[in-house]
């Protein structure tokens, strides 16, 4: 069985990690896999929303320390860039990204979840940056994506401690977009998907762009970007076409272009 399945529906691309007597945890391999996926559907026109989750009920416990053992004459740091490889290109992939949590999501899993745009948890999700419990220091972004998620001293209690926190714990932190009914899970995500995915491209993409990056400017340049993507979206047929459906009272058809 591979450890990776990758479906593929009408512009949404469902990567499904698929190790579920691990809970999914990921090997090194996988993550060359996953920096490989991110890549591919970001270059791909035909696809438009990605979607991230695991099998058998856990989202992702983090990467396989076990499974790794055959790689031990490899240095760590080699290792360590793989990871962040994977993170770095699911962050560049310039289109919506949705995470998708049912059960545990600890370690680089729960950070390979609030790397993504949207994270959507079932009621009986539970998230832990567990590295301080296993003797380890965050990784796959966390210390990016934390204090940002829920500001810098929320990100040392969950870093320092590796608590693990319930879905309505995660949702009152502001961690998740949204957290359902576990018999909700896959019909609340394939409707966000779906709306994504029949969204402008181009301007979802600059949109994206926009607030990953809004942390490093000054008000002053986001306006000048703003400026500049708004300059980009006039000229195209999507922004025509969402125009003149707007005005014949119907839905647009976004080609991207």
């Amino acid at each position: 069985m591979p450890s990776i399945l990758v479906e593929r529906d009408d512009g949404v691309v469902t990567c499904t990690l698929n190790r579920p007597e691990r809970r999914n945890a990921v090997t090194g391999e996988m993550w060359g896999e996953l920096e490989q996926l991110f890549t591919e559907v970001g270059r791909d026109d035909a696809d438009r929303v990605l979607v991230v989750t695991g099998a058998g009920g856990a989202f992702c416990s983090g990467a396989d320390l076990g499974a790794d053992r055959d790689q031990e004459r490899e240095h760590t740091l080699r290792r360590m860039h793989r990871i962040g490889a994977a993170a770095l290109a699911l962050h560049r992939l310039p289109k919506p990204t949705i995470a998708k949590v049912p059960g545990i999501a600890a370690g680089a899993g729960a950070n390979l979840a609030f790397g993504c745009d949207l994270i959507v948890a079932s009621s009986s999700a539970r998230f832990s940056e567990i590295f301080s419990r296993r003797g380890l220091s965050v990784d796959f972004g966390g210390t990016w994506l934390l204090p940002r998620l829920v500001g810098l001293h929320r990100a040392k209690q969950l870093a320092f401690f590796g608590d693990i926190i319930s879905a309505a714990e995660a949702g009152t932190m502001g961690l998740v977009n949204a957290v359902v009914a576990d018999e909700e899970l896959d019909a609340v995500v394939a409707d966000w998907a779906r709306r994504l995915a029949s969204g402008p491209p181009l301007a979802l993409a600059m949109t994206k762009t926009l607030l990953n990056q809004s942390f490093d400017l000054t008000l002053a340049q986001a306006l000048e970007s703003e400026g500049l993507a708004q300059s980009v979206n006039f000229a195209t047929e999507d922004t025509a076409e969402a125009i003149a459906a707007f005005r014949e009272k119907r839905d647009p058809t976004f080609r991207g272009r």
